[in-house]
This record gives structure tokens, sequence and C-alpha cells, in this order.
């Protein structure tokens, strides 16, 4: 499991907001991304789009396709190509066990959030199984529950 607890503080630069909606997450890891220098330009400006964006496991090595890091402005004719497919950096260890999750138990790999941690920027990756939608609809009436216990409290 991924270290919650972070040392160095962290800036957020996108969160995939629709993917604890989507999807019930199992697992999470912190991921480094091989990344171009106008893409971290980018992203430092807060050009990143995480919606549609997902992992897939080929030959041994993790990628994130379908992440949208928008142009640098300063690049002209050396900016890279906004949605290309990226590298993730991770551990043996735990590139093996993606594996065994992704293939024998159909599960996904979402990136949760970006963020620059020291400087260098990292990807929250979590493994998740797909809701359905009723389990969309019991986790709404949950969360509107807690909601009207909370306001309830706060009149008190």
């Amino acid at each position: 499991m991924a270290n919650q607890d972070t040392e160095e503080p962290t800036e957020l630069i996108a969160r995939n907001r629709r993917a604890r909606h989507d999807y019930e997450i199992l697992d999470t890891w912190e991921t480094g991304i091989v990344l171009a220098g106008t893409e971290v330009k980018a992203l430092r400006e807060g050009k990143a789009n995480l919606t549609d964006s997902f992992g897939v496991i080929k030959e041994g090595e993790v990628f994130l396709l379908n992440l949208h890091i928008g142009a640098y402005g300063q690049a002209n004719q050396f900016n890279h190509e906004p949605t290309r497919t990226r590298k993730l950096l991770l551990h043996k260890r735990e590139i093996r066990r993606m594996i065994g999750a992704v293939e024998r138990q159909g599960l996904t790999l979402v990136p949760l959030e970006l963020y620059f941690k020291g400087g260098r920027v990292k990807a929250r990756l979590a493994l998740a199984r797909g809701k359905q939608q009723h389990d969309k609809r019991d986790d709404l009436k949950k969360k509107d529950a807690q909601r009207e216990i909370a306001r309830a409290l706060s009149q008190r």
C-alpha cells in the first residue's frame, strides 16, 4: 500500500474527481512519470486533465494513456503532443502485483491526482473496480445521510 504520509509539502496539479464516483478504490501507489521539459512547464501552469486517463501494463512496464497536458505557450515548434503515452516509474514488485490484479481479477488502473513533490511530478495511481449504477446511487444516499446528520448536529 502506498505511503499516505508525505514528508515534503505537495502542490496539487490536477485531481480526477470522477474516479472515486465511478470506481471502488482498492489500493493506491505513488508513481513517478517520464515527462518532457515542456510538459513539466505546462504542468506548473496547471494545464492537465486526468478525466479520461487510465493505466495499462505492456511488457512489464506501466503506461498512462489519455492524460492530457496542454501545450506550453513559450515552446513554439518544440512543444509536446498533448495526449501522448507516458511511462510510469514503479518498482518491479509493485508492477508484478498490478499485473496479477489487472489480469486475474479484471481490475483497472486509474490515476487519482497529479502533484509536485520535491520538485518532481508524481501521480497517485489506484487499482480500482468499476461501480455499477446501483452502487453509485447507494453512495449518494450515504453521502446525503451523512450531510443531514452533520447538519442536525451543527444546529444543536
